[in-house]
């Protein structure tokens, strides 16, 4: 399969950066997939029922919190 990524940085005010994270949140407990559009191409990632959670926080220069679901 050839790898597919999506990679985007956009400047959100704090509230719609947390929206994001909301619907984001929402779409996984209420499904078993989540969908990501760019450039016109829709694709549909399937999540299954466990999944590993990694959270990091960087403190610096610049300020980083990442947050990784795999599987």
């Amino acid at each position: 399969m050839d790898l597919f990524e999506i990679h985007t940085t956009q400047r959100l005010s704090r509230e719609q950066a947390a929206a994001r994270l909301h619907a984001l949140a929402d779409a996984l407990s209420r499904h078993n997939s989540i969908e990501l559009e760019r450039d016109g191409r829709r694709v549909t990632v399937s999540i299954p029922d466990q999944v590993d959670l990694k959270i990091e926080v960087e403190l610096g220069e610049e300020n980083e919190l990442e947050i990784e679901l795999t599987w």
